[in-house]
């Protein structure tokens, strides 16, 4: 069973507790009296006490759920002062049949001497009293109940919208990384068909991470690094000697797990816009651990033509940043800086691993 309806339940069960272990404190504190107390005494009690209970959970079932919930305020406060007259009339009507003040009055006067008889209210204020704090507490336990299931049916939706869209942004990058791969092997296929096949080969091993290690919601970071290597790999096969690729990694990581495709945009990033066949060109790629967490620094060229990196990259870039704030909310840090003066774009991503 879902651990958030098992608290709620509990929660629920210990209001009815404490109301239950009320009512009945409530009914047995006269016998803290110092005098005996006759039977009607104790039948007005019991009956009170019932009374309170239907109206707490009339107004638990019925009342605040069918009005206050619907927003139906002044039907609710019409309902609640018809209510206050009502429990007055059967406290009355209790004393009544009863005899209870006859039978107090010998209570309290065992002498026999009459006192003046007054007209008191005091008994009305009590019951009035005591139904609008069984109202009050009543209304506040149904009101926070809705409040709690209305958290969660907004929490569950808001789990379902993470999903569709976490799903929906992974359809988006793998496209985006088959086009630029198959666009390389396709440049490759006509200057050199061995160099193409060792693509293809190359490939297939990417094709398999991304099948099936992407299914799921994380993968190991061994993996992870595998796929970029291979990514890296492909991309040098088109690259000419003008273009120095550097790829570092800290040799005795541990292996967390990791989000799939977390890193590629960003790789894919550097290699697409820092890239040049006319000038010069670099790519420095540097992943290592530091405690719990893993640090990717991606630097490249920076042309001219090119500044507006984030921009122009689209899709990718874009959607792993969305991603990052999904899967992975005040637990990352990333810094693109785009420096005109050296000319060269980096990207630092620091990530806290699970």
């Amino acid at each position: 069973m879902n651990p958030v309806f098992t608290s709620l339940r509990k929660i629920v069960s210990s209001v009815h507790f404490f109301i239950a272990s009320g009512l009945l404190i409530l009914t047995f504190f006269p016998l803290t009296w110092p005098i005996h107390l006759p039977a009607e005494f104790w039948i007005k009690q019991v009956l009170l006490n019932l009374l309170w209970a239907c109206l707490f959970y009339g107004n638990f079932f019925i009342f605040t759920p069918k009005l206050l919930y619907n927003h139906r305020t002044v039907m609710f406060v019409v309902l609640v002062i018809c209510t206050l007259f009502l429990v007055v009339f059967i406290n009355n009507w209790l004393d009544t049949i009863l005899h209870l003040p006859e039978v107090m009055e010998k209570v309290f006067n065992p002498d026999g001497h009459q006192h003046p008889q007054k007209r008191d209210h005091s008994g009305a204020y009590i019951t009035i009293i005591m139904a609008m704090i069984v109202y009050g507490i009543s209304t506040v336990v149904a009101l926070s109940r809705k409040m709690q299931r209305d958290q969660i049916v907004f929490e569950a939706t808001e789990k379902e919208k993470v999903v569709s869209e976490l799903s929906f942004l992974k359809s988006q990058i793998n496209p985006h990384f088959f086009f630029n791969t198959l666009h390389t092997i396709y440049s490759l296929a006509d200057s050199n068909a061995d160099v193409a096949k060792d693509a293809i080969y190359t490939l297939s091993h990417m094709m398999r991470y991304v099948i099936y290690d992407t299914q799921n919601d994380l993968t190991t970071l061994e993996n992870e690094l595998k796929f970029v290597e291979d990514y890296i790999k492909l991309m040098k096969l088109r690259l000419s000697e003008n273009v120095q690729v550097i790829f570092e990694k800290q040799s005795d990581m541990k292996n967390h797990q990791l989000a799939p495709m977390i890193l590629l945009p960003f790789i894919e990033n550097a290699f697409k816009h820092g890239v040049s066949t006319l000038h010069p060109s670099y790519v420095y790629i540097d992943i290592r651990q530091l405690g719990q967490a893993i640090k990717v620094e991606i630097k490249n060229s920076l042309f001219e033509e090119r500044q507006h990196l984030e921009e122009s990259n689209g899709i990718g870039l874009t959607n792993t940043k969305r991603r990052l704030d999904l899967l992975y909310p005040n637990s990352y840090t990333l810094h693109v800086d785009s420096n005109t003066t050296t000319k060269e774009f980096t990207v630092t991503l620091t990530l806290e691993l699970k």
